[in-house]
Parts: structure tokens; C-alpha cells; sequence
């Protein structure tokens, strides 16, 4: 690092600062905090759906991937994202817009009070709450390192500088801030990926080594489909990640409802099912091509890190190390935004009266609380992960087998196809998926597609086949009244509960 990089970073910093500065005064309520009034343009929501997607993971454990197995990543990550956005665009993007245009909701399991029931909520509520706190400081952690390798500051001051910026921009700008930084980070992000691009490009010998790298290469490294990233393996992550990335993961659920319209969720949704598609074709190249620049490496982790270090010129490494911090910290500012969101609207409320009916200035200094406190701690977790050893990994491997089985009740709970599926189902479909990770990771040798596949498929197939038992139950007013309005974006004036719901 040399003193242009550490120009580079810092602007970086100061750039995200400001931003939050001013984002503070677009906030008045916890509406504008929450969910930017319903006012978030559809590029914006776009680009910060995809930025807030995947974190620095991609510049260490895929690239380590990429070096290793090839082409495959590329096959098995992305290709599924972009198809479950590109299908969640028509089907499921819209109708969060419409939660909020139609219950006025503020976060993404606020409508599960009126779905299922108020217990099924405070679950699904406080446990994503409880296990985001080690997933978030876990990411931070990592920043940590990586800012530590670079720059030779220690692990803590980099936890601290990282997570404080954030801290700070987050908390006085909620979710402006957060989409705002998110632009600038994709900004950020795409410059250092194409500059890398073209240095790898000419390293190699010019635009004809996008096809010709691949015979100085193993020979599985061009393949579609390399073990165990198979073609089964691939279906259990598209499955997964069709609840995920279309609202299972909370702070992507909160782009969409924060649209003005389902037109316009619909547009977003489009939008970073492209980039999908699209940019990881430029930013996984360079390490696909590591192998041959920089061949033998004990660690493949540090692919990129070598590739930056040993070709970018001095000032470029700063920008590349900010793209780093940029996916990262677009991640885990999204969660605490939304995290937030969850904790004021639909926990503290029924922790206390006293929290209910608050006015949107109240509401606001309740979340800005709420924020800095939930921040602050995964910070704590953060400088201490050492002390949780095993322990953090393990809470982690849960959060990663919780979303699945906790997003089937959030997202199917969406559909009138589903709306048999009671509370009951809710909690079983839960409890069935928690099961079906313990069991499967106490046994040996099961193959990986199994692995991360079974706890959500058990899920899903105990949340549909108690739904089919209940089929002759009716079903509340109220429920019927929640699907019908979400179904379309002009709903009549729904208030016959014996209307048929609008499949």
C-alpha cells in the first residue's frame, strides 16, 4: 500500500460519510428510514438489490472457487440468481411493493402478524434477528482481515474503521444512505472489476484469450458442471435461491417493498437479474485465469488478492481493496437497516405497549436506537470472534440452514395457492428444516447437493402437504382480504370476506 492507495480508501470512506450526512436530511420518519417513503427509484432498488446480493466472499472463497474449479462458478452461482430474479420479477417482486402500498408495512415480517398469527411472527422475528447479529459480525470480521492483509493495520482497527463508518452513515440516513452508498460501492466495484479485466486481458495476449485461455488449463476447469458443483447441486442452490434472493433474505426483500409500485419492484427485480447475467462474466475472468499468471498457490483464497498485488499499478490496489470493502459493507449496512426494521415494528411492540402506535418521529428515534445498538454489538462480536472459536462458525452454518426453511412460510405465504397453509404449517415447515440440517450434518459422507437441498426441501414439502390437510378449513377474512389485495396493483375495496380470492 502506498500513498495513493491509502488515498483511494479514504476517499472511499469520506465519500460514504457524506452521503450519509446528507441522506439524514431526506429522513423524517421511520417510513423514510425503513423504506425511503415508497419512493425508491427502480434503477436504485435494482442496482442496490444486486450490490446488497453477495459480500467479499466473492473476492476470497470464489475466487478460490474460480481457481479451482472453473468455469462451474460462474454456471452454478449466477446463471440460477439471474433466473430466480428474472421469474421473482413477475411473481414475487411485485406483491412486496404492494404490502406496503396496501398495510403500510415497514418491514418484511411485519405482515406475518395478519398471514399467520402474532407467535408465528415473534419466531421468525426474533430468530433471524438473533443469528444475523454473529452472520453480521462475522462479515465484519472478515473485513477485519482483509484490510489487515493489505495494509498491515490490525485485525480490531480495521473492524473498527469499516464498522464505524458504517455505523455512523447508516444511523442518521437508514436506507437512503444505504441504497446511496450501495451506488456508489456498485460504482466502485465495477471501475476496479474492469480495470483488473483488461490487465489480465493484455497479460494474456488480448481479446482472443477469453476462448483460448481454457487449453492452458485443466481440462474439468472449462466444464459446465465440476465436483461436487454438479448439476443436482446446482438445482438445490437454484432452489434456495429462489427464496432467498426474492425476499427470504430480509434487507432484499426491503428494495421491493420500498418501490413506489409492483410495476416498478417488477422493473428492479429485472434489472439485477441482468447483472446477474451479465457482470460476473467480467469479474470472475481474471480469476479464472489465476492458474495461469500465478500458478501452484498453496492458498487459492488469496487468488485475487495476489493478482491485485503483483499487476495493478500503484493507486489501483487502494481501488480494488475499496471494491472489497464496497461488497461487504454493502451487505451487512443492508441487514442492520432492515434488522432494525424489524425490531421496532414487529418485536418492541409486543415486548411493550408502549411502543405501539408511535408517531413517524418517535418511530424514527426508536429505529436510529435501534440501529446504532444492533451495529455496535456486531462490532463487539466482531473484535471478539476469536473468543466464540468453533462456536461462531457454528451459529453461522445455522443462520445459512435457517433461511431456507424460514423463508418458505415468508414467501409462499404471498400466494392464494398456498392459503390453507396455516400457522401450524408455518411452525412445523420451520422446525422440520432446523431437523433435517442437524440430522444431515451428524452424518458422513453425504453429498454436498444433500447437504444444503434437504433442509429446505423438507421444509417446503411439510409446509405444502399440511397446507393440502387443512384444504377444508376456512380461511379467515382477514387472510383472504391480505392475498387479494397484493394480487394486483389496483385492488377494489376488499372487504367481503366471502369474495374468491384471485388466483
Amino acid at each position: 500500500m502506498y500513498f495513493l492507495d491509502w488515498l483511494v480508501i479514504g476517499v472511499f470512506f469520506l465519500i460514504m460519510l457524506c452521503i450519509g450526512f446528507w441522506s439524514f436530511g431526506k429522513v423524517k420518519g421511520s417510513k423514510d428510514f425503513f423504506v425511503a417513503g415508497g419512493n425508491l427509484p427502480w434503477w436504485l432498488s435494482g442496482i442496490s438489490h444486486h450490490v446488497s446480493g453477495h459480500s467479499g466472499a466473492v473476492f476470497v472463497a470464489y475466487a478460490a472457487l474460480a481457481y479451482t474449479h472453473g468455469f462451474s462458478l460462474y454456471i452454478w452461482w449466477a446463471v440460477p440468481i439471474f433466473l430466480v430474479c428474472f421469474v421473482g420479477a413477475f411473481k414475487i417482486a411485485p406483491r412486496w411493493a404492494r404490502l406496503r402500498l396496501n398495510f403500510n408495512i415497514e418491514s418484511p415480517t411485519e405482515y406475518l402478524a395478519i398471514r399467520y398469527n402474532v407467535p408465528t411472527q415473534q419466531i421468525i422475528a426474533w430468530s433471524g434477528v438473533l443469528l444475523k447479529l454473529f452472520d453480521v459480525g462475522a462479515k465484519w470480521a472478515a473485513i477485519g482481515i482483509l484490510l489487515s492483509g493489505f495494509t498491515g493495520v490490525s485485525i480490531t482497527n480495521g473492524i473498527l474503521i469499516s464498522g464505524g463508518i458504517s455505523l455512523i452513515y447508516i444511523t442518521i440516513g437508514g436506507i437512503w444512505a444505504d441504497v446511496w452508498t450501495d451506488f456508489v460501492q456498485f460504482i466502485v466495484q465495477i471501475a476496479a472489476g474492469i480495470v483488473m479485466f483488461i490487465i489480465v486481458l493484455t497479460k494474456l495476449g488480448g481479446i482472443n484469450s477469453i476462448f483460448t485461455m481454457w487449453d492452458k488449463l485443466p481440462k474439468e476447469n472449462s466444464q459446465m458442471f465440476n465436483e461436487p458443483y454438479t448439476f443436482t447441486y446446482t438445482i438445490a442452490f437454484l432452489i434456495i435461491a429462489f427464496f432467498s434472493y426474492n425476499g427470504g433474505t430480509w434487507n432484499l426483500a426491503t428494495r421491493f417493498i420500498s418501490s413506489p409500485s409492483g410495476t416498478e419492484a417488477r422493473k428492479s427485480a429485472l434489472l439485477s437479474a441482468s447483472l446477474y447475467l451479465i457482470w460476473p462474466l467480467i469479474l470472475f475472468f481474471p480469476m479464472w485465469a489465476a492458474p495461469i499468471l500465478i500458478p501452484n498457490i498453496e492458498d487459492p483464497t488469496r487468488s485475487y488478492v495476489l493478482l491485485t498485488q503483483q499487476f495493478l499499478p500503484v493507486g489501483l490496489v487502494g481501488l480494488v481493496l475499496a471494491s472489497l470493502f464496497a461488497a461487504t459493507m454493502a451487505m451487512t449496512s443492508s441487514d442492520s437497516n432492515t434488522i432494525a426494521s424489524v425490531i421496532t415494528r414487529d418485536i418492541l411492540p409486543v415486548i411493550t405497549p408502549k411502543f405501539k402506535n408511535l408517531s413517524q418521529k418517535q418511530s424514527l428515534k426508536v429505529a436510529r436506537i435501534s440501529t446504532f445498538i444492533f451495529i455496535f454489538l456486531t462490532l463487539i462480536l466482531a473484535i471478539y470472534s476469536d473468543v466464540f472459536g468453533g462456536v461462531l462458525g457454528l451459529l453461522i452454518s445455522w443462520f445459512a440452514a435457517l433461511v431456507g426453511p424460514v423463508s418458505i412460510p415468508m414467501l409462499l405465504g404471498l400466494f392464494p395457492l398456498f392459503r390453507h397453509c396455516n400457522s401450524k404449517a408455518a411452525i412445523i415447515s420451520i422446525i422440520s428444516g432446523l431437523a433435517t440440517f442437524a440430522l444431515v450434518n451428524s452424518l458422513e459422507g453425504i453429498a454436498l447437493s444433500i447437504e444444503i437441498g434437504s433442509p429446505i426441501s423438507v421444509s417446503l414439502l411439510t409446509f405444502t402437504l399440511v397446507g393440502f390437510l387443512n384444504r377444508n378449513k376456512a380461511v379467515s377474512s382477514e387472510v383472504v382480504d391480505l392475498l387479494n389485495s397484493i394480487s394486483k396493483d389496483h385492488p377494489e375495496n376488499l372487504t367481503d370476506s366471502k369474495k374468491q380470492i384471485t388466483l
